[in-house]
């Protein structure tokens, strides 16, 4: 990876640069990063401007850690990598290919947001190393993903949202569940865990 990048928990004062990255259309149709926050009828009902406000107030938490850790190059945002608590991921009590092994209190990654122009290039696999350091020094005994495992090598980048299984293997992951076909659970434990 290109060492020009720095990677930071998005803070309220980085808020301007994950609003750039994310542009008007919140990175997927006013998602926001919202999708796995909220039940189905509240994302819908929030999409775009609500959802917006929603993920800013939780990025202004000071209670709670950063729920993100964005990828920059110098002061241009590149990209977005979603990590928090398990719990606070709703729809993952009732997602039936995104379930745990266990009752293990892990953080989850379930967004990752990278520029097209920045895309192909290994940037997701430095996002989500970035934060299973953040999620590690926050307390987690584990981080825990959802990749897709894809049938082509082509995989429209709206498909592949949580992230595609080969980046987490490269990044120091091992697979711990395999719900479907196209589907993996994969986690990495914090050091001397």
């Amino acid at each position: 990876m290109d060492a020009a990048f720095g990677f930071e928990a998005v803070t309220p004062e980085r808020w301007p640069a994950l609003e750039r990255l994310f542009g008007e259309r919140g990175a997927c149709g006013g998602c926001w990063c919202m999708w796995f926050r909220l039940p189905r009828a509240e994302y819908e009902a929030g999409k775009g401007e609500a959802n917006r406000g929603r993920l800013r107030e939780r990025v202004a938490d000071a209670a709670r850690p950063s729920p993100g850790i964005m990828a920059l190059r110098g002061d241009v945002p590149a990209g977005w990598c979603a990590v928090a608590p398990r719990d606070e991921y709703v729809r993952l009590r009732t997602t039936r290919t995104m379930v745990g092994p266990d009752d293990l209190p892990v953080w989850s990654i379930l967004c990752l947001f990278v520029t097209p122009a920045e895309r192909g290039r290994g940037l997701s696999v430095d996002l989500i190393d970035a934060a299973c350091r953040h999620a590690f020094e926050h307390g987690a005994p584990a981080v825990e993903a959802y990749p897709i495992v894809p049938r082509t090598d082509q995989v429209p980048p709206v498909f592949a949202s949580q992230g595609i299984l080969s980046a987490y293997l490269a990044a120091g992951f091992e697979v711990v569940g395999r719900p479907s076909a196209t589907r993996a659970v994969v986690r990495r434990f914090a050091a001397g865990a």
